[in-house]
């Protein structure tokens, strides 16, 4: 499913995939998140509410440019720099294409259907 994404007022190609987890996730958009840093990996925002977690698919090692949920808190995350590890709790939604430099610099996030 194509998404449009802006990321500090620069546009950037992106996709969700077809987990119930991205669908629930479509269902919040438009949306625009302020980011902050965490461990230095990716940038988060909290959404919201919870997506729904049914149906998750197996976990998957986050990589640069993924968009995925954290269930236990709730949020959203950029990966500008690949995870170190699978998540059970982790949950992949899609991808932005964007380099990990541009990413790890994201200060504001938009995210709309694609027309």
């Amino acid at each position: 499913m194509a998404i449009r994404v802006t990321i500090d007022g620069r546009p950037v190609d992106a996709t969700l995939n077809d987990s119930p987890a991205a669908r629930d996730f479509a269902d919040l958009l438009p949306l625009t998140l302020d980011l902050e840093d965490f461990h230095q990996t990716e940038r988060i925002a909290d959404l919201p509410r919870k997506l729904t977690t049914s149906g998750a698919p197996d976990p998957a090692v986050p990589r640069v440019g993924d968009l995925a949920y954290y269930a236990p808190w709730g949020n959203l995350a950029l990966f500008y720099r690949d995870g170190d590890s699978a998540n059970a709790d982790l949950l992949v939604l899609g991808h932005i294409d964007a380099d990990a430099d541009r990413l790890g610099t994201a200060d504001r996030i938009t995210i709309e259907a694609a027309s």
